[in-house]
């Protein structure tokens, strides 16, 4: 699955009509329904207040609504657009304005992936990812070297007293030739132990 990481808008007329979209990264349906709240809050004149929202890391929460709109021709577009993306922890409000002339369903269904589909393009996308973390404890000789050698790492702490000691994170696929680069660059005189694992987001390029 993919998530975003921040909050994004977009806003497109369609014969006068205004949507307003807008995406946000979401943890829970608590969190879900305050947005919502305050969204009707802000837009209390509007037309409609339509969404979808996705949840769970294996996309196993699923909720949209048409919000007064004919069924199935603004929720069910939004939340189909979020799922073809496999996008989770989202939700996506877009927000009507009506002006004055039916676009039909059709028009409608166009209208309300279109504006979905227009603010997630402006989104950074990333992907979670699972690394492994080491605790390294070496002299302090050793630790410029060693942090200017090591690629593809993430510092997560450092801690200094009569020796320093460095809790990393690295991609499993370079973790035995990480171990390697400190034992070489130590002498072997570092200690490295196994501190489990680290979950991270990284953009999709």
């Amino acid at each position: 699955m993919k998530y975003i990481d921040s909050i994004y808008t977009n806003e497109i007329v369609i014969l006068k009509s205004r949507f307003i979209t807008s995406i946000y990264k979401v943890e829970s349906i608590d969190e879900v329904n305050d947005i919502l709240n305050k969204t009707r809050k802000k837009y209390y004149d509007a037309s409609h207040n339509c969404y979808g929202y996705i949840l769970g890391d294996r996309a196993e929460i699923q909720k949209c609504s048409d919000d007064g709109e004919p069924q199935k021709t603004a929720g069910f577009p939004i939340l189909d657009v979020l799922k073809k993306n496999e996008v989770t922890n989202i939700l996506c409000i877009i927000t009507r304005y009506f002006g004055g002339t039916l676009l039909g369903a059709g028009g409608l269904v166009r209208a309300y992936s279109e504006s979905c589909s227009d603010c997630l393009k402006k989104a950074k996308i990333l992907i979670k990812k699972e690394l492994n973390t080491l605790i390294v404890k070496l002299d302090y000789s050793s630790y410029n070297t060693l942090i200017s050698s090591l690629k593809d790492i993430i510092i997560l702490d450092t801690s200094y007293a009569s020796d320093i000691t460095i809790k990393l994170a690295v991609d499993n696929n370079r973790l035995d030739s990480t171990i390697q680069s400190i034992n070489n660059i130590t002498n072997g005189n570092a200690l490295i132990e196994d501190s489990g694992l680290y979950e991270t987001f990284i953009p999709i390029d």
